[in-house]
């Protein structure tokens, strides 16, 4: 049996993650939550788990530094990399890209400032709008930049809206349903076929009960 190094996201992501796991018959030997380490072995000898920020998950496995990888949608579209597939929706995580504004703001006229740590995703869409956007990254606190006057609108992911209305804010245009998805490097696939189908095929089971 091939070496399968699986790449997991932490935070939500991963609590949401590893009962997938379990029911797919892949365990971590110690607790995750609980230890400073960044590789796991697992109760199936060939198999090792790393935890990563989502970011870092697509650039792992498009480089073949993990085999397999879990990530949002929303990391996957802003890093627009190749060497990967998609072959499963794990149905976990799900949020809405969306933008958001000041309650009450009318639509705003000429050039847009934007807010967002999805540059790329951003860029895409208010180029299909046909609306000039200068895109300010920012890494957190997104809901800041409108009440600072920082920007006219954020672009971000939203669960349940709650701290949009905590800071004065709404969503406005939905970009896309995100949620985890599992994605294998595509040399993988070829070189450790069988070992790799074998664990997409179990979380397909699990994600479709």
């Amino acid at each position: 049996m091939a070496q399968i190094t699986l790449a997991l996201t932490k935070g939500r992501v991963l609590k949401e993650t590893l009962p997938l796991l379990e029911l797919a018959g892949i365990v971590p030997t110690e607790d995750i939550f609980s230890s400073r380490k960044l590789v796991f072995s697992t109760n199936e000898k060939n198999v090792r788990l790393l935890l990563l920020r989502g970011s870092d998950v697509p650039t792992y496995v498009q480089y073949g530094a993990a085999d397999i990888g879990v990530t949002g949608k929303d990391l996957l579209l802003e890093h627009q990399g190749g060497g990967y597939y998609e072959p499963l929706d794990l149905g976990i995580a799900r949020c809405r890209l969306m933008t958001a504004v000041p309650v009450g703001l009318s639509s705003s006229q000429g050039r847009l400032r934007v807010a967002t740590k999805y540059v790329n995703i951003a860029r895409q869409f208010y180029a299909q709008k046909g609306t000039q956007a200068d895109l300010i990254k920012l890494y957190g606190a997104m809901e800041l930049a409108p009440i600072l006057d920082l920007a006219d609108e954020i672009v971000d992911i939203v669960d349940t809206g709650n701290t949009l209305k905590a800071n004065g804010l709404q969503s406005r245009h939905k970009i896309a349903d995100i949620s985890a998805r599992l994605i294998v490097n595509k040399a993988t696939m070829k070189t450790k076929y069988s070992d790799v189908q074998a664990i997409v095929d179990s979380l397909s089971q699990v994600v479709s009960v």
